[in-house]
């Protein structure tokens, strides 16, 4: 297998689905599956024929977490600052992608693979799914902002239960908690979480999808007056925008609508 193999791309209309493979190690993280990871997210949102992405593993795992080889390097390492302190993009940056983003996690997520799910905006794992935070198993803190992500999904309780222990979930029971979103039977995993995205591709303003993430995960923190303040903003924006005028014919029309691509003029955003 060549690097180029590490992060699999398919086509389906306007959903682009990216596959970790590294089957023979469960789609353990690497520095250049990393790299490559990015490289297609940061090409996916620049190409406006892509309106949605789908994120899954090769094989019988999501992502097993850290490759423990390179891990035990950084442990040995003189210099173990983690990697995103050193280089850019920060390991964050899936977080901040403007187009839905939907896991399909059809097996084991750990550590750092269950943080690259939970950067995703939607869930779909099978029952038999393994998630797991793992890292006070293997003598780590709660990283890549798992911390602040976490009890913002399941709340606090329940996030400290996972940290502390590390226990393995089930899908069933994180659907439950709200660790995912929906639970499909192995079979039908990818068919329907390509379904999900392309109703999303198909039928949203590409536009109003950017903007809803960014206000969602701004106004995580904040009051709800300054949400208000700033909704309104974007409100007055919208409505001098080509997609409110297509959304309204469209429906009037009963016809699907052609909404416009998202420009790389369109707002960006962080997180925190």
């Amino acid at each position: 297998m060549t690097d180029s193999d590490l992060v699999l791309t398919a086509r389906h209309e306007a959903v682009l689905i990216l596959t970790f493979n590294r089957p023979e190690r469960m789609n353990a993280w690497t520095n250049a599956l990393e790299d490559q990871y990015f490289e297609r997210l940061a090409a996916a949102e620049a190409d406006p024929g892509i309106r949605a992405i789908v994120v899954t593993g090769a094989g019988r795992a999501f992502c097993a977490g850290a490759d423990l080889d390179e891990l035990a390097e950084v442990g040995a390492a003189e210099d173990a600052r983690p990697r995103d302190v050193i280089d850019r993009p920060p390991r964050s940056f899936p977080y901040t992608i403007r187009k839905p983003l939907i896991a399909a996690i059809n097996g084991a997520a750990a550590g750092l693979g269950l943080v690259e799910a939970l950067y995703c905006d939607v869930r779909f794992a099978t029952p038999a799914a393994k998630l797991t935070t793992a890292f006070v198993r293997r003598g780590l803190i709660a990283e890549y902002g798992i911390s602040w992500l976490l009890p913002r999904l399941v709340g606090a309780s329940r996030a400290l239960d996972l940290l502390l222990s590390g226990r393995v979930v089930l899908g069933e029971e994180a659907e439950r908690i709200g660790l995912v979103d929906r639970v499909v039977c192995a079979e039908r995993l990818l068919d329907e979480a390509v379904a999900y995205a392309l109703d999303l591709a198909r039928n949203c303003s590409p536009t109003s999808m950017a903007d809803i993430k960014g206000q969602v995960h701004q106004h995580l923190t904040g009051t709800f007056a300054e949400a208000e303040v700033g909704s309104d903003q974007l409100m007055l924006e919208s409505f001098g925008r080509p997609d409110l005028a297509e959304g309204v014919s469209s429906y009037r029309e009963r016809r699907a609508p052609a909404f416009p691509p998202l420009t790389t003029r369109s707002r960006r955003w962080t997180s925190g």
